[in-house]
């Protein structure tokens, strides 16, 4: 008996260390984005495709700035560029553009705030979206976040966020969708609050 409530004890003491550990890195992470103000990137997305055992590498730049300004631009091997710019997306290759209301369409306005969100890591906090679960690995904090809402679910099986602990900033997004398909996005050259044009957020 002795022995159980020992054995239950120490349990109850590891459980009490690691919900504190998480709770420690998530107020971490937060505290660091409440302080991006602007951020300016290169990035190199790899889709893997489950079916065709094969994958696809694109690159492009990124630049974020506060409160709700998002360029993401592929440049190679094809140019694309989407731009979120308070409630407008704009949407442009080299034969159209398109710009949505996001607040007209549900599905957009979700896609848009978990771009922005993941890109700072402030998604971690929102609870109402996804269950999150963080450890650290190395030298990073591998952060999953399994969606709760159904609509989400049938986009994306769960999604990996990796923080570098010493800039407390992602590096690297993983996202894993429910066909086996995932795409990973790293983050290079991250320069933090630097000066970003206001034009490159231009939606006309």
């Amino acid at each position: 008996m002795k022995k159980l409530i020992f054995v239950l004890w120490a349990t109850l003491l590891a459980t009490m260390a690691m919900a504190q550990s998480e709770a420690e890195i998530i107020r971490q992470i937060d505290s660091a984005c409440s302080e991006i103000k602007s951020l300016e990137c290169d990035f190199v997305q790899t889709k893997h495709i489950k079916l065709l055992n094969d994958k696809m590498i694109s690159h492009g730049k990124m630049y974020y700035s506060q409160p709700n300004m998002l360029r993401w631009e592929y440049v190679t091997p094809y140019t694309y560029t989407f731009i979120l710019n308070a409630n407008r997306v704009l949407l442009k290759n080299t034969q159209r553009e398109d710009v949505v209301d996001v607040n007209k369409n549900k599905m957009f306005k979700e896609i848009a705030r978990l771009m922005m969100s993941s890109v700072v890591g402030s998604c971690l906090t929102d609870d109402t979206t996804f269950d999150v679960e963080i450890k650290p690995v190395s030298n990073e904090w591998v952060a999953t976040l399994v969606p709760i809402a159904r609509d989400m679910k049938q986009m994306w099986a769960r999604l990996v966020l990796h923080f570098d602990t010493a800039k407390r900033s992602v590096t690297k997004v993983e996202m894993h969708e429910p066909s086996g398909d995932y795409t990973t996005i790293e983050l290079k050259n991250i320069r933090q609050n630097v000066e970003v044009p206001q034009e490159v957020f231009r939606i006309n």
